[in-house]
């Protein structure tokens, strides 16, 4: 069998909502763009049967491409918006699920689909159609978020589609801190703490690295002196196995910590995704005082894979501790 060409291998990752929308151009003339919006065309409502052909198009991606992962779809939505001032009909298309790959040539197939129809209509009044700037408006959702296209969207997009990035901790004061016996004595390099601090970093984060040893103390005491600080987020990496020296869950609740159930159950749930010894893991959160405590597990692919799962709720979490409602 030819290795030229393989479909990706997306085992390895966790399903996360995914939402892309496209858009393309037909540019009809004066005289096909008003026989469109007026509807009547010879063949019957172009409008109307675009939309329904770009669902279908969306859907037949797989078919269309080979390497294209058939998905599950649970949203496509294509809208036809006529542009006077060019005699063109904008068309966007819309899909959305929960996968483990993005859906952007489902978008793309879909709002390709609808300008064919457009144009297969279209063409018995006017043979000089051009079908344009097919493109992809933005993307949502797997461990890299909210990609924006380079050329921008307009207000009207905007507020459509409403594209959402990961809420934002610009100036938040943050701690991350890793429990280890080896990185503390000098006698290994600590890679974990700067996975944590980097995806803190990039939400916009004031963010400081520090390195202790494993046990109940000095973790105890340094949380409490963080809390007492200002520091409104502190995630640790390490000391949340099984081990003799494993004892940050011990520490989280000995320094007072509330627990915040749902933050360590949904990082089991997710992790179950990259390893089935994630329901090992004692990773757990708790609020001291004004500040959230996230532990995670030690290893820097846990770090960063526990950053992804988290991050999205941080921001939201700080807010709520400072008296902001669950909307």
């Amino acid at each position: 069998m030819s290795e030229a060409f393989h479909m990706a291998d997306v085992r390895g990752k966790r399903p996360t909502r995914r939402r892309a929308v496209a858009v393309g151009e037909l540019h009809a003339g004066a005289d096909a763009y008003a026989a469109i919006v007026e509807r009547r065309l010879p063949k019957g409502d172009a409008l109307v049967m675009a939309e329904i052909a770009g669902l279908q198009g969306a859907k037949q991606a797989a078919n269309l491409m080979p390497l294209c992962h058939p998905l599950l779809l649970e949203l496509v939505r294509v809208r036809c918006v006529p542009v006077e001032s060019r005699h063109a009909i904008r068309v966007y298309c819309e899909v959305a699920t929960e996968a483990r790959t993005g859906v952007e040539m489902e978008a793309l197939a879909g709002a390709s689909a609808a300008l064919l129809t457009l144009y297969d209509l279209t063409k018995p009044v006017e043979p000089a159609l051009s079908i344009e700037a097919v493109r992809l408006l933005f993307k949502e959702g797997g461990k890299k978020g909210l990609w924006l296209h380079p050329a921008g969207m307009s207000d009207e997009e905007r507020a459509h589609y409403r594209p959402r990035s990961t809420a934002r901790l610009d100036g938040v004061r943050c701690h991350a801190i890793t429990l280890s016996d080896r990185c503390a004595a000098g006698e290994a390099d600590d890679a974990s703490g700067p996975e944590i601090r980097r995806a803190l970093q990039a939400l916009g984060a004031d963010v400081a690295l520090e390195v202790l040893p494993d046990g109940i103390e000095p973790l105890r005491s340094r949380l409490l002196g963080l809390a007492g600080e200002g520091v409104r987020l502190c995630i640790t990496s390490g000391g949340t196995g099984l081990g003799p020296r494993d004892c940050t869950p011990e520490a989280l609740l000995q320094a007072g910590g509330v627990e915040v159930e749902g933050l360590a159950e949904m990082f089991r749930s997710e992790s179950r995704h990259f390893t089935p010894l994630a329901w090992l893991s004692r990773a757990r959160a708790v609020r001291i005082g004004g500040m959230l405590v996230v532990a995670l597990p030690g290893s820097p692919r846990a770090a960063r894979q526990g950053m992804e799962i988290v991050s999205p709720l941080l921001a939201h979490a700080v807010a709520m501790m400072d008296g902001a409602g669950h909307a």
